[in-house]
């Protein structure tokens, strides 16, 4: 199945004199070089062995109307995005080569953002973030060291908006399809005395999404305090959300998917008079807010160091209306009615999770003429408190307003160091070298994970060589290895034990003023893999399980053409081969060696493309195309776990107006999403169970499917007002 998207930008503030690479933002002119300081220590450049991507505020400007950040890197080598709403607003997710949220290292200014229990990332908690974010990174595979959960797809890092010399406000507003609608509004104070600088942003996102009741209504804010020189930098960050959610991690089945694609069953029940009903209020409702204080001193030509405090607070619940639940869940004691014993009831319940992030990370950097090394690491503490409450039930027995019918906690602290440095040799040669010891301490005390004392330590070693042939060509070869803890899920599905990596590639780069070609071949070797097994749990997270001996082999090819001033072309290419070794089964009641199979959601070829056309120093339009093959739900290839392949193509536009005066420029936007209306599913989850009831004396296993579809041709418009 092909999958065509397109979509229609006409953008915002005085930025369209388009470059050999980026087309510069007249907002991120006025930045100060210093803020790169930051991640400096966690991001490497085109030197390095590492494979990796770039993504600049200015490439993601013309589609950002209010999607989460995957939906926005969507174009970008071996990467596959879904949407549960079906629309890339609310709960959005990610995948690299293959690997899901939970396998792909997140850091903020260095800051490690991943959930410490769950390891995921949960972007609906920052909405309209990319609004903040200066620049991103993607190392895929092992990449480098850095703080925080451990890299098993990629590693992703975000820089958040710099320090700008100049005032300058801004406000921005976008509605469309889905009852989409979304404000913002920035602002800075410029260098006051040339070192202060305050700036910020609130914003506001709403959406009705495009599965049924897959509402969203999302507001973030975002505030930097600065006090920068030559050689300091001091920033005070404050940002968070607040995120409510309609759920609709449920997913459909195969013969609903034809009939009734948008169906959501989330809330259905029946009624006293037997009529199917909805509760209204089956949302996830959670609020996050983030403290972050950095320090960056240049102290010589070669000497700059980074201290880092931050702190996370995170609190809320989902809400479920619950038909015909057993007493014994909740701890409600029987009770007769008119000679009937009483043991269940309808009732609303709410789950919660009020938690604590906090720590620090620091680095040192040495840079010479020929050889160049850093010094980092991070300590930081998680504390998990989860709990239920019964809001409503029919029959309450004798329970309590506000009685909590679970109680757990749980802590998590990680510790890590490493060692970085570079060494050129003859001109030709780069010797790369990286070494990582962390350790991770978990303990836990719930019904499904059980209690949990363990203490993992790990020692990851990276190194690499670059070759340059000449100024245009180089070669690079890197080793790396990974290893990593179980997430609370894992111990409630009975895979508590780590996984390692072993991490080869080998790569090839060209790069010439309006020519850039990047090509690696990549080998990742697997013990004791957490793959997903493409089941959820009552909670609609993906289950894991070690699988033993696993691998991924892949081919990535990208590459950026400039055609005199008016077109540039930037494909990609993912082809890659993931396979299971002699997995083993339980199946009609007997464990069965299956052989080698496909790792679940590990598609084989993977296409990205942009083209892009300027008419005038004042518009752009980019024709933007993703193709994603087939690939399996479970690990034990059966064809009712497949997702068929399914393509997607966006037309961009961008057009700027200068005005004089206290108003800068006005950008007006549209987006056109999926204009061919494909049919497309990127996501579903798979599950078997042993059915041994239908023929006495044998147990057969039955298999099930659920899928997400998501929205045909829908569009977003747009205004941006630069002053």
């Amino acid at each position: 199945m092909k999958r065509f998207t397109l979509t229609l930008i006409a953008c915002i503030g005085a930025y369209l004199a388009f470059g050999q690479d980026t087309i510069p933002d007249s907002l991120a002119a006025k930045e100060i070089v210093l803020d790169e300081v930051l991640v400096s220590a966690l991001r490497v450049t085109k030197e390095s062995p590492i494979t990796f991507s770039d993504l600049t505020n200015e490439e993601i400007a013309p589609r950002n109307l209010g999607q989460d950040i995957p939906v926005l890197m969507n174009f970008l080598p071996a990467v596959v995005t879904t949407s549960d709403a079906g629309a890339g607003i609310g709960y959005t997710a990610i995948r690299v080569r293959g690997s899901d949220a939970t396998r792909v290292n997140v850091t903020i200014n260095g800051i490690p953002y991943n959930d410490s229990e769950s390891q995921g990332t949960f972007w609906v908690n920052m909405p309209d973030f990319a609004s903040s974010t200066q620049n991103l990174q993607l190392q895929r595979g092992v990449g480098t060291s850095t703080n925080g959960a451990g890299a098993f797809g990629a590693s992703l890092n975000l820089l958040t908006d710099g320090v700008s010399k100049d005032p300058y406000g801004q406000i921005s507003s976008s509605f469309g399809s889905f009852n989409t609608f979304r404000a913002n509004v920035k602002f800075s104070t410029g260098l006051l005395s040339d070192k202060f600088e305050l700036a910020g942003r609130l914003s506001r996102i709403t959406s009705d999404g495009y599965i049924d009741r897959a509402s969203s209504e999302l507001e973030s804010y975002f505030l930097q305090g600065a006090y920068a020189t030559d050689k300091t930098l001091v920033k005070a960050l404050l940002f968070g959300g607040h995120e409510i959610t309609y759920q609709s991690w449920f997913g459909i089945d195969a013969e609903t998917l034809q009939n009734d694609r948008t169906f959501n069953p989330a809330g259905m029940y029946t009624d006293q008079n037997g009529e199917t009903r909805f509760y209204d209020n089956e949302v996830d409702n959670y609020r996050q807010d983030h403290f972050q204080l950095h320090w960056s001193q240049v102290l010589s030509d070669r000497w700059k160091t980074n201290l880092a405090f931050h702190y996370t607070y995170g609190r809320g619940f989902f809400e479920q209306y619950r038909e015909d639940d057993d007493f014994q869940t909740y701890g409600i004691t029987p009770f007769e009615v008119e000679g009937e014993l009483i043991t269940s009831t309808d009732l609303i319940r709410r789950r919660w999770l009020d938690n604590d992030f906090y720590g620090t990370v620091f680095s040192a950097q040495y840079a010479a003429d020929t050889w160049d090394f850093v010094l980092g690491g991070g300590w930081n503490n998680y504390l998990g408190d989860h709990f239920g409450e019964v809001i409503w039930a029919r029959f309450a027995g004798d329970g309590e307003i506000r009685d909590r019918y679970y109680e757990d906690d749980s802590q998590k602290t990680d510790f890590n160091v490493y060692a970085k440095a570079n060494y050129v040799l003859r001109n030709k040669w780069r010797i790369f070298g990286d070494l990582q010891y962390r350790t991770v301490s978990y303990t836990a005390n719930g019904e499904e994970t059980g209690l949990v004392d363990d203490t993992f330590n790990f020692f990851n070693p990276k190194a690499g060589l670059t070759y340059s042939l000449n100024p245009a060509n180089s070669l690079y070869f890197s080793y790396a290895v990974a290893q990593r803890e179980p997430n609370r899920n894992d111990y409630e599905n009975g895979s508590p034990k780590s996984e390692k990596l072993n991490d080869f590639e080998l790569g090839w780069r060209y790069t010439k003023p309006n020519t850039s070609i990047n090509t690696n071949l990549y080998f990742m070797r697997y013990k004791d893999q957490l793959v997903l097994t493409g089941e959820l749990n009552d909670v609609g997270a993906p289950l894991r399980a070690n699988v033993g001996d696993s691998y991924r082999l892949g081919l990535e090819i990208d590459g950026r053409f400039s055609f005199g001033s008016k077109f540039i072309w930037q494909p990609n290419l993912a082809l890659s081969v993931n396979r299971n070794l002699d997995f083993l089964f339980q199946r009609d009641g007997l464990l069965q060696n299956l052989g080698d199979t496909n790792i679940a959601y590990s598609p084989g070829v993977v296409f990205g493309n942009i083209l892009t056309y300027l008419p005038t120093e004042q518009m752009l339009i980019a024709i933007l195309t993703k193709y994603v093959g087939e690939q399996y739900m479970g690990n034990i290839d059966s064809e009712n776990s497949k997702l068929d392949a399914y393509s997607q193509t966006d037309l961009n536009i961008q057009y700027q107006i200068k005005t004089r005066g206290w108003l800068k420029s006005i950008v007006l936007s549209g987006l056109v999403n999926n204009i061919f209306d494909a049919q497309i599913v990127s996501n579903g989850y798979f599950f078997t169970f042993d059915d041994d009831f239908t023929t006495p004396g044998t147990i057969t296993t039955i298999e099930g499917a659920g899928f997400y579809p998501q929205a045909g041709i829908n569009f977003l418009l747009g205004a941006t007002l630069e002053f």
